[in-house]
């Protein structure tokens, strides 16, 4: 399960995603309301875990905006601000359930798989960009239909530019969805992923994968 934690300390964010992963749930991290829009726009997620106190925006107007934008993945907040308004606020605002801090890992384990099964169901697992289809459930690309295999990080530098079609993807984010802190990858590590991706899709597709100089690349239908 791959969940979104916005939280903005950074020690208990680590901590929590160390606990979480102990439980087969992976943790992608967000300090910043902004940081958490731009995940939230190229990755499909099982829930959200939200705190409410961001350096750059307030938690409860982030999940109004969310909810308003049409995302419909489930948001837990786990906040140290205790009483009936903050709660009652949240959860008006879209949250699906509110968790006061300090809470045992266990109970957090337990309100996500809660909030996962209400659901009404996922997402279609299907994306597309021209030719290109991908199956975010199985992580299989295919273009028109005949499947190309990829390796795992393949995979998710395909997911994101396609969920960014014909839009700009800044190279840090592809860098810290790609890999971790502990992966001692090279300083061209990225660019090795693209030329891969660019030789399976280009030739048989109607994509292109731009370079776009001091910002990132860019999925273009043509």
């Amino acid at each position: 399960m791959r969940l979104l934690l916005v939280d903005d300390d950074a020690d208990f964010a680590g901590m929590l995603r160390t606990a979480l992963a102990e439980r087969d749930m992976i943790a992608d991290v967000a300090h910043t309301a902004a940081d958490a829009e731009l995940l939230l726009s190229t990755t499909l997620f099982a829930a959200v875990i939200l705190d409410l106190g961001l350096p750059d925006d307030e938690g409860t107007a982030l999940v109004r905006r969310w909810r308003a934008g049409g995302h419909s993945e489930p948001i837990l907040v786990v906040s140290g601000r205790d009483g009936v308004v903050a709660r009652v606020a949240a959860l008006r605002a879209g949250a699906d359930d509110y968790l006061l801090k300090p809470f045992f890992v266990d109970e957090l384990h337990a309100r996500i798989d809660a909030i996962v099964r209400r659901r009404d169901g996922f997402p279609d697992p299907s994306i597309h960009a021209g030719a290109l289809t991908f199956d975010t459930m199985s992580r299989q690309l295919s273009i028109g239909g005949e499947a190309i295999e990829l390796s795992s990080r393949e995979a998710d530098l395909a997911e994101i530019l396609i969920r960014r079609n014909n839009r700009a993807t800044p190279r840090r984010l592809l860098e810290d969805q790609l890999f971790g802190p502990g992966d001692g990858v090279t300083s061209n590590a990225l660019e090795v992923y693209v030329h891969r991706l660019r030789r399976k899709i280009e030739p048989q597709g109607d994509v292109s994968i731009r370079t776009l100089r001091g910002i990132g690349y860019m999925l273009v239908a043509r």
